[in-house]
């Protein structure tokens, strides 16, 4: 497959991209991977291109501004064959057919020399400038890439801008690498780290210098294992040049020490800028890793000649001094590491926060996992959260499956937001209803009004968008929260009887008909730590759950009466009023105030129909529960 290569007025105006076969290309100022954006004389949209298999065919596009030059004549539309090239503004594109094979067989260098970390850092650059302006756009070259494949792009091109004496640069990795610098790409092995190169710094203090009779030292066979290095992006100054062949011997001992390696092959005195030809080899080349997991296995390769001037280079006393550029690789790597740490660190968290709320998040990033997530016992408040209607939608839905699917999620998009935002943990979803919960990883004083505030947001939404109506339950009390399941899977959520009261209290709104219940517990911190302002509480009865043996008081958590001035603050004393004649056997008494309470309010008639059911007399055994039959 043949390369594309752009190049601008300035070095660093480059990028070499691989051309598919068969498929349409457009190349233009703006937009894409094909994008020439240093050159205001390309056209948005202005060159269209296809390689057939033997020739580019290019052709300009009906918005182009600017001519296309071929062989210095314009052309609209034209072929060519790898070699040669042609030319839009300041821009010349050449199509190159060149292999890059990984060498096995390069010459020994007369010279290795090792550069331990330490060493680089004493190392003064002769022109900071330029080194420095290059490094800056690192970041854009990175959060610019879309893909791995176009990072190597952008960072070959930028490396050859950087190192103006290197005729050739590549990212390369090994596929296994293990020995001294453990590192592999994709078998879970350890990369060497800091750790590592603090102890070579510590043990070479300067950079180690060695005439070599083969490119490696020997070693045992069951430390080192040689890999099949990968050049995954390469690029060289001269587009018509010979194939590119990089040593493997030399990435490998790079990666395996974990530091910079230089290989020297011809001394400057040998070697003429006559002397090179389509197939010679370069006179000098290094590798440089890139170090940490989040680039685990690669390299840079550099490799250039000796007595060739470039735009750019800084002239030197000794040509074949090369300890400027080692360097400059190095702080690339560096920062390549450090920035792909940070955003592989972006794109889990942005993963994980689909799994795990905020509060969550925020302690993992501040502790060990394990122990954050290791289940263990806390006082939590638990809130269940359920559609009404969703039967019916169904029915109604039935031949839309995938849009009733998406109401569902929305619906329960309203659930999870609301939790989350009141710090809550979203514990699990139940068919058509969330869980959440508060109290965990970290103790919060506030859970209950933290839990009241969400689920009145989430009853005022429903409301206000009238698609689908919901029940609410909200019990506290102890329970067991983290990581809970099996060997074969888990999932951070909580569990006890607190988790069973909160979900029978949401099965009871649909009995009682009102929207939030409160177990016993809730409502008394509701009462102490919940202003009227933010919302109200009403005691509705003593009931026993059906299939338990313990009764239990339920309460109805109300928005202010601002919010919500159907049902007044003298509507819940007389509720509080008619209730408290109907626990003590006045039923007569209870029904005549109730009935003095807004039709509206259907919470009233629970109590109605009981005691009318009774013939406004209570039982004899009355206990002042009310047992229920159903869940």
């Amino acid at each position: 497959m043949p390369d594309l290569i752009a190049q601008g007025t300035e070095a660093q105006h480059r990028w070499r991209r691989p051309l598919p076969e068969g498929q349409e290309i457009v190349l233009g100022r703006l937009g894409g991977v094909w994008a020439v954006p240093w050159d205001h004389q390309v056209s948005r949209r202005h060159v269209a291109l296809v390689w057939d298999g033997r020739r580019l065919k290019v052709r300009r596009l009906p918005d182009a501004k600017n001519p296309l030059f071929l062989g210095g004549r314009e052309k609209d539309r034209f072929e060519i064959a790898p070699g040669e090239h042609f030319v839009v503004g300041q821009t010349v594109f050449t199509l190159a057919d060149q292999r890059v094979d990984v060498s096995v067989d390069q010459p020994a260098p007369v010279q290795q020399q090792s550069f331990s970390a330490q060493y680089l850092k004493g190392v003064q650059f002769r022109n900071p400038d330029h080194r420095i302006e290059v490094l800056t756009r690192l970041p854009d070259v990175i959060s610019g890439a879309a893909g791995d494949q176009e990072l190597f792009v952008r960072l070959v091109s930028m490396l050859l801008a950087g190192i103006p004496r290197a005729d050739a640069a590549a990212v390369v990795a090994a596929e296994e690498v293990t020995g001294d610098g453990e590192r592999g790409t994709g078998d879970g092995k350890r990369s060497a780290g800091k750790d590592d190169r603090d102890q070579t710094a510590e043990n070479s203090r300067h950079a180690s210098v060695s005439s070599l009779p083969s490119p490696l030292s020997p070693r045992p066979s069951h430390l080192f294992s040689p890999p099949a290095p990968l050049v995954l992006h390469w690029d060289q100054r001269m587009a018509i040049a010979g194939n590119f062949r990089p040593s493997q011997g030399l990435i490998l001992e790079s990666l395996r020490q974990g530091q910079s390696v230089l290989h020297v092959w011809r001394g400057a005195a040998a070697a003429l800028p006559d002397s090179y030809t389509a197939s010679d080899s370069f006179d000098w080349a290094f590798c440089t890793p890139v170090l940490g997991k989040s680039c685990r296995g690669w390299g840079l390769y550099l490799a250039g000649r000796f007595n060739v001037e470039r735009s750019g280079a800084t002239p030197s006393s000794d040509p074949t001094d090369l300890r400027e550029d080692v360097k400059f690789a190095e702080l690339v790597a560096a920062m390549l590491s450090s920035l792909r740490e940070m955003r592989l660190l972006e794109h889990r968290h942005a993963t994980l926060s689909q799994f795990f709320s905020p509060v969550v998040l925020e302690t993992l990033a501040d502790e060990d996992p394990e122990e954050v997530l290791a289940p263990r016992e806390t006082e939590v408040t638990v809130m269940f959260c359920d559609l009404r209607g969703f039967s019916r939608e169904s029915e109604r839905h039935s031949g839309d499956l995938l849009g009733l699917l998406r109401r569902v999620s929305n619906a329960l998009g309203v659930m999870t937001h609301h939790i989350r935002a009141q710090g809550g943990v979203v514990g699990d979803f139940q068919g058509d209803a969330a869980m959440g919960f508060w109290g965990w990883p970290l103790p919060q004083k506030d859970a209950v009004p933290r839990a009241c505030r969400a689920a009145l947001a989430v009853r005022a939404e429903f409301e206000a968008a009238a698609a689908f109506r919901t029940g609410i339950g909200i019990a506290t009390g102890p329970a067991v929260a983290g990581k809970i399941g099996t060997v074969d899977q888990v999932k951070v959520t909580v569990f006890g009887p607190v988790v069973n009261l909160a979900a029978r209290l949401e099965g009871m709104t649909k009995i009682i008909q009102a929207p939030i219940l409160l177990d016993e517990a809730t409502a008394a911190k509701v009462r102490r730590e919940v202003p009227r302002e933010a919302a109200r509480l009403r005691r509705l009865a003593n009931v026993l759950p059906f299939g338990l043996d313990t009764p239990l008081e339920i309460s109805e958590l109300l928005p202010p009466s601002a919010e919500y001035p159907q049902l007044a603050d003298e509507h819940l004393q007389l509720y509080e009023a008619a209730l408290d004649a109907f626990l003590s056997g006045e039923w007569s008494k209870s029904f005549e105030l109730l009935h003095r309470i807004p039709a509206a309010d259907q919470v009233k008639d629970f109590l109605v129909v009981h005691i009318a059911r009774h013939n406004r007399r209570p039982p004899p055994d009355w206990d002042a529960v009310i047992p229920l039959a159903s869940k």
